[in-house]
């Protein structure tokens, strides 16, 4: 388990290990997320929607399972 102590300023070091891990440098910026319980750090991404784009990837298009299970619907509907 990766472990940093706060400062009395309020800094925390991320462990060499994470930041590695994560690709973080001098500079990046991170959320911080309250999840009650639990807090997390988020590494803030410079472009979102790119960043996402294929991480969904499958073998099926779901657009094509979708236009695929209308037409049929449309077909027993005659």
């Amino acid at each position: 388990m990766n472990t940093g102590t706060l400062s009395g300023k309020g800094w925390v070091v991320i462990p060499q290990e994470l930041r590695e891990r994560y690709h973080l440098k001098k500079g990046d910026k991170v959320h911080f997320i309250d999840y009650g319980a639990v807090m997390t750090i988020v590494p803030v991404s410079e472009n979102p929607v790119d960043e996402a784009a294929g991480m969904l990837k499958g073998k099926t298009s779901l657009t094509r399972s979708l236009l695929k299970s209308r037409k049929e619907e449309a077909r027993k509907a005659k």
